[in-house]
């Protein structure tokens, strides 16, 4: 049986995912075995595995770093959320519902035994367990039935290590009240303590760290500076992509859906040094001097159109196409730019149909059963292979998909109108191929490099490796495993 050792976090959003992704990679680098697993996570940013089903985005890249197949055990419980009440509830890879959050809190509990069936078995392969929290263990309310933060780690009886955010302030405060609202035994699970995201010369928290101490008898192992690469790892968060970065003079800009899923398309664009990625927050014009529109996926089509056409995005639409602009539509995307869309099962809302941007020649019609897939294509035009996946209900048919401009096992792919400039796929993933993303960025007349959009990802996986190695006591945080 491998030893654990699990990362919690003071609040959402401290740098766990990250974290979790260095320490594999300095483990793995050490000579150990290792696999990443987080009992519960929230995220419409999905990866298929080899075995099947789906996860989340971040245990996938945590795979990576781990030099790992992805499997379902390593987020075995994944929630989708598809309205500002209710999620699909992913268990080992499957869909098992959709609920509202007052029934998935009544669901936690039998949900455990399958939690723990995951971990058991990811423990028997490797030496080291390295676990994410969700969220913070101070929500108190939630501790009832908790599978993702103190909940798991006592039933699996796994140490912690706490880590703050001093980015957004407050962290002596985030600490020591964590401190102070957790009931005794869960205190007595923190086996220590760090501090993530610090910028400046972190020395000066030398201080902190005592007063921390003072207050909650955990130890430090130690500061960790902000990480300035981490924009060139795949996002879990849409804002994360949304931050700053390097950019190119060619503009792609991405109208950002309510339920936007699966926006891993954009890592390998953003990362390209002559392309620049624009997200489009609600409220704003998609920009007039864009080359390419690409209408990302979504967990709830239907909603999102509307939400599109609120803003007023599908006249920006039209006029770019009028203009000779690009679109590409992925997955939920490619569904908007058809004629319609029907749902007869009602499995977006009330049965029926909706008009779509009309923009393709193809009706989509939602089914229950999910298609789960991992994809080789074959872009027509060059030749040249890609590799991807599918995640989806339902299936696009009309006229366009005779111009479907990928194919799959030597059946046609997606859909494009007379032009070729509006286009739609189902396949995600398909630019982290450099050959071909290099082909279809040429193809619009934007500036091509000779990047290896992998090889870029491992190294700044190695370089987040050397930084953890460099400001903590990584030996004193593997040591703490049990």
């Amino acid at each position: 049986m491998a030893k654990a050792i699990m990362i919690q976090g003071a609040g959402s959003n401290v740098g766990k995912s990250m974290l979790v992704a260095g320490l594999a990679r300095a483990a793995v680098r050490r000579g150990m075995s290792v696999a990443p697993f987080k009992p519960q996570n929230m995220s419409n940013n999905a990866a298929v595995t080899v075995d099947g089903g789906e996860i989340g985005r971040a245990q996938a890249l945590q795979a990576r770093a781990a030099r790992r197949d992805p499997v379902v055990d390593m987020n075995p419980v994944l929630l989708k959320p598809e309205t500002d009440t209710g999620a699909q509830v992913i268990v080992q890879g499957q869909r098992l519902a959709t609920v509202k959050a007052r029934d998935y809190g009544r669901m936690k509990g039998d949900l455990m035994p399958r939690v723990l069936d995951s971990f058991q078995r990811l423990s028997a392969d490797v030496d080291l367990v390295l676990v994410e929290g969700a969220g913070s263990p101070a929500e108190v309310n939630l501790r009832a039935g908790d599978i993702a933060n103190m909940g798991f780690a006592e039933a699996a009886d796994v140490p912690v290590v706490l880590a703050g955010d001093i980015d957004r302030g407050g962290v002596i405060a985030q600490l020591v009240g964590t401190h102070a609202v957790l009931p005794a035994s869960d205190r007595d699970r923190i086996v220590a303590f760090l501090i993530n995201k610090f910028r400046g010369d972190p020395t000066l928290f030398d201080d902190g760290l005592v007063e921390i101490t003072r207050h909650t008898g955990w130890p430090s192992l130690g500061v960790v500076p902000w990480f300035a690469e981490a924009w060139r790892l795949p996002a879990e968060d849409i804002m994360d992509l949304a931050s700053p970065r390097p950019g190119g003079t060619f503009k792609v800009v991405v109208p950002r859906l309510n339920r936007i899923a699966n926006f891993d398309d954009l890592d390998p664009l953003a990362a390209e040094p002559g392309v620049s990625v624009e997200i489009i927050a609600a409220g704003t014009p998609l920009p007039g001097d864009a080359d390419l529109v690409l209408i990302p996926g979504s967990k709830s089509t239907i909603a999102d159109l509307a939400h599109f056409r609120a803003q007023g995005w599908d006249i920006d639409l039209t006029a770019h196409i009028r203009r000779g602009g690009h679109v590409l539509g992925l997955c939920g995307g490619y569904q908007m730019l058809g004629r319609r869309i029907v749902d007869a099962d009602g499995l977006e809302g009330p049965p029926g149909e909706v008009e779509g941007l009309g923009h393709l020649d193809v009706v989509t019609t939602l089914e229950p059963e999910k298609r789960l897939a991992l994809t080789e294509a074959v872009d027509r035009e060059s030749g040249i292979g890609l590799t991807g996946y599918e995640i989806h209900l339902g299936k696009t048919e009309g006229p366009d998909t005779s111009r479907g401009w990928l194919t799959v096992s030597g059946n046609a792919e997606g859909a494009a109108d007379a032009t070729g400039r509006v286009r739609g796929s189902y396949l995600h993933g398909m630019f982290d191929s450099d050959a071909f993303r290099r082909v279809f960025l040429a193809r619009l007349g934007a500036p091509t490099s000779d990047m290896s959009y992998g090889a870029a990802v491992d190294a700044t996986l190695d370089a987040l490796a050397d930084h953890l190695e460099t400001h903590l006591d990584v030996s004193a945080l593997f040591a703490l495993a049990r």
